[in-house]
């Protein structure tokens, strides 16, 4: 991502903050929405980007953000329901090129994957740097 791009994050807990806050930082146009106004908080001053109180469930949401002009979405929820809805509306309605969302239940990322949706799964990233370190632990003991 050399250019700036225009990103759009839903959800502003610590995954969604953190990723606002680098890529304001790194000269990116984002759109924070969360339901919780309390939430934008958690944004630190480099954050120069917008922030929407609502929820993005809701299309009007989604337009005041403008997301027909996305490059990104991301969906940071804590909630995989809403993640898979907001996601599949970015990608299917508004038509955003690149969609990721954040998925807990590793056995729903082929769902996500049929709306061309690209997961993250805390669970699944955990779980394989378990078993690396795992695999560092055995090799040592040998």
């Amino acid at each position: 991502m050399n250019e700036a791009r225009y990103i759009i994050v839903v959800g502003c807990g610590r995954l969604g903050s953190l990723l606002a806050n680098r890529l304001s930082g790194l000269g990116h146009s984002v759109v924070m929405i969360d339901r919780n106004e309390t939430a934008f908080g958690k944004l630190t001053a480099e954050f120069s980007g917008f922030q929407i109180v609502g929820d993005a469930v809701e299309l009007e949401v989604l337009r005041q953000a403008k997301v027909e002009q996305a490059d990104y979405f991301l969906a940071t929820t804590q909630d995989d329901n809403v993640n898979l809805m907001v996601a599949q509306v970015a990608k299917t309605i508004f038509e955003v090129p690149a969609v990721i969302a954040r998925v807990f239940d590793p056995s729903r990322e082929a769902i996500y994957a049929e709306f061309g949706v690209t997961t993250i799964s805390p669970t699944k990233l955990a779980a394989d740097r378990f078993l690396q370190a795992c695999q560092i632990e055995t090799e040592l003991n040998l």
